[in-house]
């Protein structure tokens, strides 16, 4: 059981977090901080520097699709990968997961099952308000996500193709892993398996819904294990990206295995 926030004695110092918890339940968001935080400088520095995304047929999902197009803005000139990774991040940003995970870690909102808010809010309001209400947009990310799947994929098949020939390298495997992390992570989202098996009354009552409720049972297989995923197909992308950056600027050479 959560104890109450004892209100401190010195003035103006936060109260801490209490509970009568005797394990480690601050590791788990400490690393979602590490982890996701890095992420997202990463993504953000790698936004702003707009070079070594692309090295033979291979393409950085940072910045795929490759949109020719480039904005200025008071002289700036604003990289394609902003406006590319807006899709992705607004489908993690509003997962039913990755909200835990984040309000948790970042928010303390609660910092772990019963353990106290270090700042208790005098009247919650859930997501029915601005700013948080436009987590409801998740079902919608999802059909951006989803159709990133699609343009990743033709990006890994691409990955073959060279000009000299057909070929596989290590980046070749690696953007192949990256999308079926990708994948998994997508369609064992909450979203996708309410669009297989929702709204329906019955499930054996046709053809079509039994085939529904088949494909449901196998969503909620992937669904179970939907964090897993969520780290895995994050840290894939990064790893995807370090990769082809770096043979593209020359610290590495790409391994070819045929």
């Amino acid at each position: 059981m959560a104890v109450r926030t004892a209100q401190s004695k010195e003035a103006g110092r936060a109260p801490l977090p209490l509970t009568s918890r005797l394990d480690k339940w601050w590791i788990k968001p400490v690393l979602t901080v590490i982890v996701l935080g890095g992420f997202g400088l990463y993504s953000l520095w790698r936004a702003f520097e707009n070079q070594f995304f692309e090295f033979g047929p291979y393409l950085t999902p940072f910045y795929s699709p490759e949109v020719p197009l480039e904005w200025e803005l008071a002289g700036w000139k604003i990289s394609p990968a902003f406006y590319i990774l807006v899709f992705p991040l607004s489908f993690r940003l509003t997962c039913y997961y990755y909200r835990l995970a984040y309000y948790r870690a970042f928010f303390l909102d609660p910092p772990a099952c019963a353990v106290s808010e270090p700042f208790p809010r005098k009247r919650y309001t859930g997501e029915r308000r601005f700013p948080l209400i436009l987590q409801n947009l998740h079902r919608f990310a999802f059909y951006a996500a989803a159709i990133f799947i699609v343009i990743l994929s033709y990006d890994a098949i691409k990955a073959f193709f060279w000009e000299d020939g057909f070929h596989m390298g290590l980046g070749t495997l690696i953007l192949i892993g990256n999308v079926l992390l990708l994948a998994l992570y997508t369609f064992s989202c909450h979203s996708f398996s309410h669009l297989i098996g929702g709204r329906l009354d019955c499930y054996s009552c046709s053809l079509v819904s039994k085939t529904r409720h088949g494909i449901w049972k196998q969503v909620s297989f992937l669904n179970s294990r939907h964090s897993l995923y969520a780290w895995a197909s994050l840290i894939s992308v990064m790893v995807t990206d370090i990769y082809i950056r770096s043979v593209a600027s020359g610290v590495i050479q790409d391994f070819r295995f045929f």
